[in-house]
């Protein structure tokens, strides 16, 4: 990747912890631009960066295990600020000659701290506290030249620093949340001993990023993005359009699987808010035929996302038709790619030009695009608050995560007209009464899912029902690889059973999903 060239790099170096990512987040947090690494990238390449430190992660093995992962010793010699965490700070120890012992006593989950001398690194933190632990081995002897600044009843040097050499490192996982102070901790090595500068903050990103745009796609090229409703698309296409006005095109897909208003925020709100050119391609019956007599999830999964493609294909070969009139050529392809979906596909080592849909009726074989990725090294929740800073609809920058085949897999049983309508009614009932109660940011999601093949008896008014069963399934989660389940307080949800049952007569049963992830999905489908 290329890093923003107005602001420090600190690098990230993976070794294998789960929370490779969650570091780099807690850099940013910090108002310091960072980007993750493998372990196997050579020092030299790191180097040749420039990065004002580098950041060693934890890691799931020991230090002494045949083919651990390790880290040349120059990384520790070159001048750059280094910081070690867990399984980092014992390579530090180890690659400048200190002792990583086979203690026998493994430290996991929260424990308690001492803090014998408090250094730069430690500084203004409470002489005893409880911090994240995840290890077998420990440090015994720190190298020369260190100061040992902290330990735990089972680890003599659970924090160290070489000030003068910009090294220091803890044992314990400062990124997490239940480790007390850790942001400090993190902050006191990245402002005052790699002396790293504060320049990453929102109003920079955006207009940075509007300015890059202008200049990859110039002063006549035409764009074209996909509007899905969710925010990386919306926020995506808000800086373009800031960049290059109405020489971009939007298409919105309206597949008929959206929640209630969701279709109406893209083609009212989101215009209202950006004055972008949008296409709005109806394809509800279109969705709702090929869907009839389906009730597989993975095969619904395939008919929407075909006709989804087809669609776009459909709708796009509409704009670069107008386009082609006017005797202009789309060029580029705007896409709401996040710097996560970069790590995961190994780095962001893809191409610059992707074909258009192969098999987009119509169009020549050898049509490309060009890719424009505005977000492509922001985290989720860098991109809201961008959208923030652009002025969209807090409706859609704080939008919950939203399945790409929409309420589709949410019903459990054929994809019916009258099936979305009940789900959307009941959806509704339930995001209304989360606003209410001020819950909105609280919960990271909360499908509401219909048991459509599924009939239960129940009493309203003086009769016997036979309705659906709605089931909602709140969850609190950071990145959607792992999810708890949301303690709803109870008066919330008897509003949300209540007003359900009232007011969605097909409706005569509501549960709640108190299962995490794992072992369950977030989504039933």
């Amino acid at each position: 990747m290329t890093q923003p060239a107005e602001h420090d790099l600190v690098l990230v170096v993976d070794f294998g912890a789960q929370y490779a990512q969650l570091i780099a987040r807690r850099v940013r947090e910090a108002r310091v631009y960072s980007e993750i690494v493998p372990h196997t990238m050579p020092v030299a390449d790191m180097l040749a960066r420039q990065p004002k430190a580098i950041i060693l992660s934890g890691g799931p093995s020991s230090v002494y295990a045949d083919g651990a992962p390790g880290i040349d010793d120059a990384v520790f010699t070159a001048g750059v600020p280094v910081f070690g965490m867990c399984y980092g700070f014992q390579l530090m120890a180890k690659g400048l000659g200190g002792e990583v012992a086979h203690t026998g006593a493994r430290e996991y989950g929260r424990t308690p701290v001492v803090v014998s001398e408090p250094g730069t690194l430690l500084d203004g933190i409470p002489a005893e506290h409880k911090v994240w632990m995840s290890h077998g081995d420990s440090v015994a002897r720190a190298p020369e030249g260190f100061t040992v600044l902290a330990s735990t009843a089972d680890t003599p040097v659970a924090a160290f620093e070489d000030v003068a050499r910009g090294l220091a490192g803890v044992q314990w996982h400062p990124e997490v949340l239940h480790s007390e102070h850790g942001q400090k901790v993190l902050e006191h090595f990245l402002h005052h001993i790699a002396g790293a500068r504060q320049t990453w903050t929102m109003l920079n990103i955006a207009e940075e990023q509007i300015e890059r745009v202008r200049e990859q796609i110039g002063d006549s090229g035409l764009a074209i993005c996909g509007l899905s409703g969710g925010v990386d698309s919306a926020v995506a296409a808000a800086i373009v359009q800031r960049a290059i006005g109405d020489r971009l095109h939007c298409v919105f897909v309206d597949h008929g699987l959206l929640r209630e208003g969701e279709a109406e925020q893209v083609e009212r709100d989101f215009v209202a808010a950006t004055g972008v050119n949008l296409h709005v391609y109806d394809a509800r019956e279109t969705f709702l035929a090929a869907l009839a007599g389906v009730t597989d999830p993975e095969e619904k999964r395939k008919v929407i996302g075909r006709e989804f493609i087809r669609a776009f294909e459909a709708a796009e070969v509409q704009v670069l038709g107008e386009a082609a009139g006017s005797g202009e050529k789309v060029g580029f392809l705007v896409q709401g790619t996040l710097y996560p979906d970069v790590v995961e596909s190994g780095g962001g080592a893809g191409t610059s030009n992707i074909k258009s849909h192969h098999n987009v009726g119509g169009l020549p074989d050898d049509l490309e695009f060009a890719l424009v990725e505005p977000l492509r090294t922001l985290f989720k929740d860098e991109v809201r608050l961008v959208g923030e800073q652009l002025g969209l609809p807090a409706d859609i920058v704080w939008r919950q995560p939203f399945p790409g085949p929409g309420l589709g897999i949410r019903i459990i049983g054929e994809v019916t007209a009258d099936r979305l309508d009940i789900l959307r009614r009941a959806d509704a009932i339930a995001r209304q009464e989360l606003t209410r109660a001020g819950l909105d940011r609280e919960i990271w999601q909360m499908p509401v899912v219909l048991l459509a093949d599924v009939r239960s008896v129940g009493v309203q008014g003086d009769g016997r029902t036979y309705g659906h069963p709605i089931v909602i399934r709140p969850v609190t989660s950071e990145d959607a690889m792992t999810a708890d389940w949301a303690r709803l307080p109870y008066e919330v949800m008897e509003r949300i059973s209540t007003r359900i049952t009232n007011e969605v007569a097909e409706v005569n049963r509501v549960t709640v999903d108190i299962t995490s992830k794992p072992p369950g999905t977030i989504e039933w489908e």
